[in-house]
């Protein structure tokens, strides 16, 4: 086992104690408490394997201490409550009710559903969708909110709550006084230079900024007899899920699986000569951190006339500079931007280079869902903080991915810069140490054991101020996991089952190392 010295603050010098020896200064978080300690925190403390699994299995002995979790994957308690109200007011007994963000995704989820098997419910500035219960209907309902990102708001159900006098006053937390969407977008502003700041659309979550520019661009080039889009690696599962869901035809998507086989790529458009539509990738990708070359993509594909989306939600937007090589940036502002894991948000920019950019956008703009005014007050609070957090994790992930490779009990560690990809990530990167916050890694032991010990934050999500760790394929890829079929599946795109997804925060790194070591040991 390798011995770091680690800094001494308090001395100014190097400290004596070797990080392996170090106690470790993270308490472990019961099952189910917010991280952070917020009404509305995009993630939740699973601190045990076990407690995993009851998760994904929807365990009622687990389930019953989760009091939130990421906003696409757990039904805010402010939401059940917010909607039983409404289901008693409309007299709707014996009925289930999807409260949504607006009154087109209300619209599409009845589409999505069966407008005969559905009621459309508008009370105030509220929309819903209210159904008979059934489990069939309620699982289609919540996986396409959660795929498409059309659930409302828990801040959104907090004021109403509070308005209709059935909850206490909200929550007290900082917020921005002005106007938010400017505030929000100045911070932006250096990300996408020479982009005017009406470009810069922000939207209630990434996963619907990524479900806007693909329907858009999709339409568009549907018109011209192109349909076929095309994956580029293993992307986010509900990245994928829309491609595998909401292409023309099922023939329609291709998964290229290897990002750096752009002779596969090529092939692909030879297969489907004047019919592919696009290609979606991550830079990097999710959660092999592998980069493509954005470059030879872009020439591919407008070599060809296809469109390209990119998503650099894993490293941030501020780390990497794209827009030049896309037709569509898209990315998640809950990552980064809203660093205290407290809301989701998403961003969508258009190419301004491309000839049909005005269409572009205005499609985009169409199809975006709104960020509600009290989650865009509060982005433009921690928007503000990006500068540093990503200065504090930029300094760290490298001495964290060091420790790891240099540890025995450690098999493959995964970060922007690993030698498979590190020069296509450069060729992007704003800067030579702008890898972000993300490390994934497998053990050459128990998953169980080590994730049962370690006392690091135990949650969903990434990019926040807080360190967090989660066994990525779990909470992923569940179905996957635990069958036969599946994990030959993940093993054939090189996912190791057991895989962990490490984000660093701003504490101090030798305590996240040291914290490590004592669950490695």
């Amino acid at each position: 086992m390798t011995h770091l010295p680690v800094a001494n603050a308090s001395a100014g010098g190097r400290h004596s104690q070797p990080l392996t020896s170090r106690m470790s200064v993270f308490k472990p978080l019961p099952l189910g408490q917010r991280i952070p300690a917020s009404l509305h925190a995009v993630s939740c403390s699973l601190p045990t394997m076990r407690d995993v699994r009851g998760y994904e299995e929807k365990d009622p002995a687990i389930v019953q201490h989760l009091t939130s979790g990421y906003p696409r994957f757990v039904v805010h308690p402010l939401l059940h409550e917010l909607a039983a109200e409404l289901l008693r007011r409309h007299g709707l007994n014996g009925h289930a009710l999807w409260l949504v963000s607006s009154a087109a995704m209300a619209e599409r989820l009845a589409n999505h559903l069966g407008a005969a098997a559905v009621t459309r419910l508008v009370d105030g500035g509220l929309h819903g969708i209210a159904h008979p219960e059934s489990p069939e209907l309620r699982a289609r309902a919540r996986i396409f909110l959660q795929n498409v990102g059309g659930f409302l708001s828990s801040r959104a159900a907090a004021a109403e709550l509070t308005q209709r006098g059935i909850r206490d006053a909200e929550e007290p937390e900082e917020r921005f006084h002005g106007d938010a969407l400017a505030e929000v977008r100045r911070h932006l502003r250096p990300a996408f230079p020479g982009v005017a700041d009406d470009r810069l659309l922000v939207s209630n979550c990434g996963m619907n900024a990524v479900d806007a520019a693909f329907r858009t661009l999709a339409e568009l080039q549907a018109a011209q007899g192109r349909t076929v889009w095309i994956q580029l690696g293993w992307l986010y599962l509900d990245t994928i899920a829309l491609l595998q869901k909401f292409t023309r035809a099922p023939g329609d998507y291709v998964r290229v699986g290897d990002v750096f086989d752009l002779e596969a790529l090529e092939q692909v458009f030879a297969r489907h000569a004047g019919r592919v539509a696009g290609i979606v990738a991550e830079v990097p990708t999710n959660p092999l951190l592998q980069t493509p070359d954005v470059p030879r993509i872009a020439e591919i594909a407008r070599r060809h006339g296809a469109r390209v989306i990119l998503d650099p939600s894993i490293s941030s937007a501020f780390n990497t500079e794209i827009l030049s090589f896309a037709d569509v940036v898209v990315c998640s502002l809950t990552k980064y931007t809203a660093s205290a894991g407290d809301l989701a948000a998403g961003l969508a920019v258009v190419n301004p280079a491309l000839s049909d950019a005005a269409a572009v956008h205005a499609g985009i703009v169409r199809k975006l869902e709104p960020i509600h005014p009290r989650d865009l007050s509060r982005l433009a609070v921690e928007i503000a903080r990006t500068g540093a957090l990503l200065k504090r994790v930029h300094a760290s992930v490298p001495r964290v991915v060091a420790f790891l490779e240099k540890h025995p009990a450690v098999g493959e560690v995964f970060w922007a810069l690993r030698a498979d990809s590190r020069e296509n990530y450069l060729r992007v990167a704003r800067s030579p140490d702008a890898v972000g916050a993300m490390i994934t890694f497998t053990l050459r032991g128990s998953l169980e054991k080590f994730y049962d010990r370690l006392r690091l934050p135990k949650g969903p999500s990434f990019g926040m101020e807080t360190t967090l760790i989660c066994p990525f394929m779990y909470l992923a890829h569940y179905d996957l996991v635990t069958t036969e079929g599946g994990r030959a599946q993940l093993a054939a795109n090189g996912l190791d089952p057991d895989l962990l997804r490490l984000s660093i925060g701003t504490e101090p790194v030798e305590d996240i190392i040291a914290t490590l070591a004592e669950a490695l040991a």
